[in-house]
Order: C-alpha cells, then structure tokens, then sequence
C-alpha cells in the first residue's frame, strides 16, 4: 500500500471520528512523537515555541516568523491560538495560509467538532459573499487532509460561479487524493482555463484516476497549456488507448512544448507501429527539443 493511500485511509479514519463522532482525540502530536523533539522532556517542549509566543508573532509577526513559530509549536497545546492561528486560514499570503491549516489539522480538540473551524471553513466555502475567501477556504479543507472535506469541496468545483473558486477545489480533491466522485472529469471541460489546467493536475495526484476517456478528450482542448498538463496526466496514467490522438499532437500541433510532451509520452505509452512516425518528427521538426524527445521515444519503444 503506497503512502497517498495510507494517508487517504488515515485522513478518513481522522475524519470519520473526529467530525461524526464529535468526540476530541488523543491523537494530537506529542514530544515524543514528533522527531525535531525527541530526546526533549514534554515538559520543556512548549518551551521552544510558547502559547504566548504563537500569539504574539500570529499577530504581528513576519510569514517567515510566523511559519517558525508554528512549527516549532507543533506539539503545543493552546486552545486559546485556535482562535489567533484560524484567521491566517485567509491570509493573503499563501505561505500563511498553508502553515495555518498545518498547525490547525493536529488541533483535534476545538478544530474539527461542529462550530470549530473546520465546519467553518466548510460553511465559508459554502456561502460567503466574497469569492477570494471561498476559494481560500476551498484550498484550507484540503490542507486539512480529512476526507470530509471531499463533498463540499466537489461541490465547489461543479458549481461555484467563480473560476478562482473552482480551480482552487479541484486542487484541494488533489490535496486530498480523491477525484470528488467525478468531479475532477467533469472539470476538464470547465469553460475556464485555469480550472481545466487545476483539474488536470490534480488528477495526476490522485493514485485511484482511471479515467482515461474524459482525459483524452484534452487533446482537442483549445488551450495550449490545457493540452500540455493533460499529455503529462496521460503519460503519467500510461494511457495506451490515447496514443494515437497523442500522435496527432505530436506531429502537427502549433505549440513546441506540447509536441515535446507529446513525444514524451508515445514513448511511454505509444507502440512499435509508431516508430516511423516518430522517426519523422526527429528529422523534420522545426524545434530541436522536440526532435531529440522524439528520438528519444523511439529508443524507448525499439529496445
């Protein structure tokens, strides 16, 4: 079992009894458990990053400082810092905002019961005003990797009316391992670029995606970026069945770095009946990188 899907089936576990349940875990992260600690008394460790000390730099302090104290409070118990700490969850800045959900997601107790902050953060995605604050909120519920958040977060990508909101769901689904019950094919044909860009990048994160037939379906993508991530989630899938539209790009589409991809995968995923066409492409291509993959795909599927 790799380690996406045990952290898939650990989050779920967390998530499960943590939220259903409405009971506080033992489980948040001790001395003893944290490597950085080990050899420290538990009785000194709050010492390296002091309740007090979160407070005062969470609220005044520089993203650096900020990251510092958190991390270093990792085995800290503040109830009282949820409530300083939770805000950064829509900092501006996004460093502040991934260090937030880090340090929030081991605060089991007064995080993830109803009316804590995770169910706020379900609540904001859900319906606030403001679609920066949705989309931030999209992106905290898959740092808190607690499959929970799947639902909402799916929701989000097929519905939301705002491109920046749905492309920060579909990577939350990435985040989380999940393909949102399909939602991550059904944003491959979002009317907006970025989101088709977000849903096919995460889809190469999630180790369950199969879904080959809504992915080949890239190839004919008006967007040349949209067409580059969507080869390399295909490559990455070892999508036999797409070769032949594969070669098609490979050969005459206008953009050198998606005929560069494209020749990356046949080589992964194309056949010996191939090689002649990419022999072609070694020799007559008008960018030198895409002839060299080319070749190179070649020895792949000679040898």
């Amino acid at each position: 079992m790799n380690a996406l899907r045990i952290r898939k089936l650990g989050s779920n576990l967390l998530g499960t009894v943590a939220l259903t349940a409405g009971i506080a875990l033992a489980g948040t992260a001790t001395a003893a458990d944290v490597k950085p600690y080990q050899g420290i008394p538990a009785d000194q460790a709050e010492s390296i990053s002091s309740p007090d000390h979160i407070m005062s730099v969470v609220n005044s302090g520089a993203p650096t400082e900020i990251w510092q104290a958190l991390e270093h409070g990792e085995v800290v118990e503040c109830l009282q810092c949820i409530g300083v700490v939770s805000p950064l969850l829509y900092s501006s800045n996004a460093k502040n905002r991934e260090i937030a959900a880090w340090w929030l997601r081991r605060r089991i107790f007064g995080v993830f019961g109803p009316g804590e902050v995770y169910s706020q953060t379900v609540d904001t995605l859900a319906s606030d005003s403001s679609a920066t604050r949705r989309a931030d909120a999209a992106s905290a519920l898959g740092e808190f990797l607690v499959l929970n958040g799947v639902a909402p977060v799916a929701h989000a990508l097929t519905s939301d009316t705002d491109p920046g909101v749905r492309a920060a769901a579909a990577s939350a689904l990435g985040r989380l391992n999940d393909d949102g019950a399909g939602a991550l094919a059904k944003a491959f044909s979002d009317s907006d670029a970025t989101v088709r860009v977000a849903a096919f990048q995460a889809a190469g994160k999630v180790n369950s995606f199969t879904d080959v037939s809504s992915a080949v379906a890239v190839t004919g993508d008006s967007n040349a970026l949209v067409r580059r991530v969507g080869i390399e989630l295909l490559d990455a899938m070892g999508a036999t069945d797409a070769a032949e539209a594969v070669l098609k790009l490979a050969q005459t589409d206008p953009d050198s770095e998606v005929r560069l991809v494209s020749c990356h995968a046949l080589g992964a995923i194309g056949d010996p009946s191939m090689v002649s066409e990419l022999q072609a492409i070694s020799t007559n291509d008008t960018n030198q990188q895409v002839q060299d993959q080319a070749a190179i795909a070649v020895l792949r599927l000679t040898r």
